[in-house]
């Protein structure tokens, strides 16, 4: 296995074991090395953004620990889950209000749905979750996640939607080749700190190219119905 990074803190230590035992094997593309890529990445932009690292560390492990999209929409439940562990360790309330406040606050929730960050710390872990969702590591979870889901690979009679609300965003019937208008493509110009917008642009390129490539391949002018130009 995957040597973890050095870290000396004890909470974040035993965060990790808590996370890797919950979430280990997961089969969505939501398991326990999408959220180590994503506690790598935080880690990352915190030193490179100045960030609080122990708060940022933290959200970024616990922030798929309940994820809403398997408890019947609920997203109350993830900061509710984090909060038990945390307290569990008694770790000081200036430190799980924020990580809690991350959690519940991350998610992308539709193209029109904004989802402002109140902090640098919140910034950060969402910015990396956002770049574990680009690229070509994107791609792959995109495709386990609609398998898993039991979503079409594409359909050319359903068209990707630019959601006005997060019940119509969680309520959508679309397609994995959907998602990428949906949301995915969406996700370059929405980070907010100066370095993961860096890493973003190379990710998108790549999606953008390999969605051409994939659509090519399945006889679609891009996508049929798409509100979108498909640019670089």
């Amino acid at each position: 296995m995957t040597m973890q990074p050095e870290t000396t803190d004890p909470l974040v230590q035993q965060t990790i074991r808590y996370v890797q035992e919950k979430m280990m094997g997961e089969e969505s593309g939501h398991d326990w090395w999408h959220v180590h890529r994503v506690w790598l990445l935080a880690r990352k932009l915190a030193e490179k953004e100045g960030a609080n690292r122990r708060i940022v560390e933290l959200a970024a492990l616990l922030h798929d620990i309940a994820d809403w999209k398997f408890h019947g929409g609920d997203e109350t439940i993830g900061p509710a889950t984090a909060r038990t562990w945390l307290q569990s360790l008694q770790t000081p309330k200036e430190i799980t209000d924020p990580v809690c406040r991350i959690i519940a606050t991350l998610s992308f929730k539709g193209a029109h749905v904004p989802t402002p960050m109140e902090t640098l710390e919140g910034a950060v872990v969402q910015d990396a979750d956002r770049l574990d969702a680009i690229g070509a590591i994107g791609i792959a979870r995109t495709f386990a996640y609609g398998g898993f889901a039991g979503q079409e690979l594409y359909h050319p009679d359903i068209p990707p939607l630019l959601h006005q609300s997060a019940a119509e965003y969680k309520q959508k019937r679309s397609t994995s080749l959907n998602h990428f208008y949906e949301k995915l493509f969406l996700l370059k110009d929405r980070m907010n700190t100066p370095t993961a917008r860096c890493m973003a642009e190379e990710r998108h390129r790549y999606m953008v190219e390999y969605v051409k490539r994939l659509a090519d391949e399945c006889g679609l002018d891009v996508l049929p119905g798409s509100p979108f130009q498909l640019e670089e």
